[in-house]
């Protein structure tokens, strides 16, 4: 395996590691996002075992120990198995994630205490990049789930939202909603509920222009019109699953 790295958005780098053997033959990307800034901030520790790839990659940008935001979407081995990892690499670092998680899981599970988030706070990386943390909760999975926000370039860090297969370019400006639907088709992967549609269509509200997938490509274009889309998804597929019960 070996981890791609492309600038999606001013400062803020995609790290791909494509594993083909994940629903084969499209196979799988595990994507975590470098944010640049006098406080560097990673989205996604990634997978422990993808640690030294991981590592390797975001050295090839800055120097791994300078990293002092840890976060990702939820607590789960690919969002946060290598957690520890990167604390013990840099000693400046924190987690940063919102309150379920922190009290469920990390205050627990992290090495050293995470730095806990309200809904709709704002960490202040400098040099112009800012990330505000949105709660979602079960959207797509997980009591825990939120997503960040990067004002000055307009980043939605999305987590599992629009997850896909396959291995295509870095930044897409055609259908992130097909192939995201034809994956939620395969997997089931969210957990259903009569909520989601309206959380999904209050991150449209924050009129993004570049989503950032853990798992696909990221997404330049009406990112409004994609959210919506994925949210109209997500109810008739709550209500279909209401009917059925």
């Amino acid at each position: 395996m070996d981890t791609r790295i492309d600038e999606i958005a001013d400062g803020i780098y995609r790290l791909s590691t494509f594993v083909p053997d994940i629903a084969p033959p499209a196979g799988f990307t595990f994507n975590q996002f470098l944010v640049l800034g006098d406080e560097p901030l990673i989205f996604h520790a990634g997978l422990r075992r993808m640690f030294p790839l991981s590592r390797a990659a975001v050295a090839r940008v800055v120097p791994p120990e300078t990293l002092r935001w840890i976060a990702f979407g939820h607590y789960e081995a690919d969002e946060c198995g290598a957690m520890n990892d990167w604390l013990a690499t840099a000693p400046g670092a924190e987690v940063a994630h919102g309150q379920t998680g922190c009290m469920v899981s990390l205050a627990d599970m992290a090495d050293r205490a995470p730095r806990m988030l309200a809904d709709g706070e704002v960490i202040e990386l400098g040099r112009g990049k800012r990330v505000r943390y949105i709660d979602t909760p079960h959207t797509p999975h997980g009591w825990d789930a939120g997503v960040m926000f990067e004002e000055s370039t307009g980043t939605l860090l999305c987590g599992d939202l629009f997850t896909q297969l396959g291995d295509g370019p870095a930044l897409i400006h055609g259908d992130v909603v097909g192939p995201a639907i034809a994956a939620e088709d395969m997997f089931g992967y969210s957990a259903l509920n009569p909520g989601m549609g309206a959380i999904i269509r209050r991150l449209a509200g924050l009129a993004p222009r570049t989503l950032a997938l853990m798992h696909g490509p990221s997404f330049a274009g009406d990112c409004d019109g994609a959210l919506r889309a994925l949210a109209d998804d997500y109810d008739r597929r709550a209500a279909a699953g209401s009917q059925a019960a």
